[in-house]
């Protein structure tokens, strides 16, 4: 008996054990293959370059959301446009978020692409709630020259102080790494002081640590140093029994120093009373 079988179409692989390609063959294949990756890849890369430097595709509108408050949006073009650079596709978003954050009271933007020609920019302002006099703090009413805010995150920034002259926002000074934490200490003492009609206008932290208040009536209040807690502790002491001695004596603070580890001592002005258990105060003309 003869079997006959149909013979394998020629498109077929070879049977398992058949006889590989000649090594000059394999190798030709490789290298075609090879080409045509590079060339593919090179087509993309010129592609892409072509796209980086085309003139069909430039930005023609630039729109701000978010916080205008304190610039306008002339300002802020004149200000930040000429440091684009680059169409929608080359156009660095990183650059252009920093040169929208170099515009004076910009605390932060978020730039976008939106398709075919725009760019939409978010910006959040800074919200200024003190002013900066670096080290030290100033003679009251002595002019500040630093130049410098703290916002409401207790960061540092440069602006105009002119444009907030009539806000009336205290002045922190202190060591540059502590703002936010002057600012935290303002924010916690302002309420206690606040029920003896107390404003703080100024609020300085030494080197050493050691916190000082001056008021907006011109008194001024040595807090001494320590833990915010322990501050704060003090300070509402002095509250509670300050109450009782501004009822009999009536007449303004001038100083006073809560250093002093069983009491505090004041200054009011035009007063000498008899010292009492855990205060005592001296006469000032």
């Amino acid at each position: 008996m003869v079997t006959l079988r149909r013979p394998a179409p020629a498109s077929a692989a070879p049977a398992r054990g058949g006889v590989p390609l000649p090594a000059d063959v394999r190798l030709m294949n490789a290298v075609a293959t090879a080409v045509f990756v590079l060339a593919a890849v090179g087509a993309g890369v010129a592609a892409w370059a072509w796209l980086m430097r085309s003139p069909w595709f430039p930005i023609r509108a630039i729109q701000l959301d978010g916080d205008l408050a304190r610039n306008s949006v002339p300002t802020i073009r004149a200000n930040a446009t000429p440091r684009l650079a680059g169409n929608f596709f080359s156009v660095d978003l990183q650059q252009s978020r920093a040169a929208f954050e170099g515009v004076p009271w910009v605390r932060r933007a978020v730039v976008r692409r939106v398709w075919p020609d725009r760019l939409v920019v978010r910006l959040e302002e800074h919200r200024p709630v003190a002013l900066w006099s670096g080290e030290e703090l100033p003679e009251t009413g002595a002019a500040l020259d630093s130049g410098r805010l703290v916002n409401s995150f207790g960061e540092l920034f440069d602006a105009n102080v002119g444009d907030v002259e009539d806000e009336a926002l205290p002045v922190l000074s202190g060591p540059e790494d502590r703002a936010a934490e002057l600012l935290a200490m303002l924010q916690r003492l302002q309420p206690v002081l606040g029920r003896q009609g107390l404003v703080i206008s100024a609020l300085h932290l030494s080197g050493r640590g050691s916190w000082r208040a001056a008021f907006d009536s011109g008194a001024t209040m040595e807090l001494g140093r320590g833990s915010a807690d322990e501050v704060l502790a003090r300070t509402e002491r002095f509250v509670r029994s300050f109450a009782a001695a501004n009822a009999k004596w009536r007449a303004p603070l001038l100083h006073a120093d809560l250093r002093h580890t069983n009491g505090y001592a004041l200054r009011l002005r035009g007063v000498v009373p008899t010292p009492s258990a855990g205060a005592s105060a001296g006469a000032t003309n």
